[in-house]
């Protein structure tokens, strides 16, 4: 049976830019970029014209970021999608490759971030399970210095992004990729955790840091882009919004001090991180 033509919309190089330009996006600016690849529609190029577009919607002078995480670099006893056997967790934690932010892939962010990563010029910041990659003038301002304790708070590339006056975009994400959001986490009471990774040189290390999750990022979305202003409108087929990310951390802030209150949660244990990490599928294109 011979494979059915696309439905599109056809989507280029020149479409992303021109689209994002006419929804305010400017030139010079710096962007915080969550996507999905397969939202646009038939992508002329696939994520190597995305990542043109956005390039060329902000100019020379502009800056993208894009997350880069690595949860896989994790506890094997946490990972769920797929689990792996029990007696496989402590060689795995002897053997796994630590973090290298030349060469360590991302994992579950997308294709788009990846193809940031491995762009020509491109930085990547230190932290080994939540880092960032940047293209751009105040691509190593907004990265250096990202502390391996500290995965989304104060010392990490967010806070920078907050100062900078920087916006995201969520290009056909919606408000549970937005990783704003867990600056938020750190400003409000909020339990410790000790995270488990592979030490940069060889073995295992434990780092106590603070607890993260996007649990009902989504309705805290809805409610802010109710309640604030909110940029929204089409890039191809998917939904786009853009928004300051000091809106975003600031709302959020009060948001989850009144509706998910984490102050009695138990720590978890000794090499566990929070929230457990999935091992997402290869191959995936999103």
């Amino acid at each position: 049976m011979p494979t059915p033509p696309p439905t599109g919309p056809l989507v280029t190089r020149d479409t992303i830019a021109t689209q994002l330009r006419l929804l305010g996006v400017e030139t010079g600016e710096i962007l915080l970029v969550h996507s999905s690849l397969s939202s646009l529609g038939w992508v002329c190029g696939g994520p190597v014209a995305v990542v043109q577009g956005l390039l060329d919607a902000v100019g020379r002078e502009g800056t993208i970021v894009v997350p880069t995480q690595t949860g896989d670099l994790s506890d094997p006893a946490l990972w769920a999608n797929p689990p792996v056997p029990e007696e496989w967790w402590e060689r795995i934690r002897a053997t796994m490759p630590a973090y290298d932010p030349l060469v360590t892939p991302s994992r579950g962010v997308g294709v788009i971030p990846e193809t940031v990563r491995t762009w020509p010029g491109a930085l990547r910041s230190a932290h080994p399970q939540t880092s960032f990659a940047a293209l751009g003038p105040r691509a190593a301002e907004i990265l250096d210095d990202h502390a391996t304790d500290c995965r989304l708070g104060e010392r990490s590339p967010l806070a920078r992004l907050e100062r900078l006056g920087a916006r995201v975009l969520l290009l056909g994400a919606g408000y549970g990729s937005c990783t704003s959001f867990h600056l938020a986490e750190y400003r409000i009471p909020s339990p410790l955790v000790a995270v488990g990774r592979p030490a940069p040189g060889g073995g295992w290390e434990t780092v106590t840091e603070v607890s993260i999750t996007s649990e009902r990022f989504d309705e805290l979305g809805y409610d802010f882009e109710r309640d604030r202003a909110v940029v929204r409108g089409k890039a191809g087929a998917a939904e786009v919004r853009l928004f300051p990310v000091a809106d975003a951390v600031a709302y959020a802030e009060r948001w989850l001090a009144l509706h998910r209150s984490r102050e009695d949660e138990i720590p978890a244990p000794p090499g566990s991180g929070d929230p457990a990490p999935a091992r997402p599928g290869r191959g995936t294109r999103t």
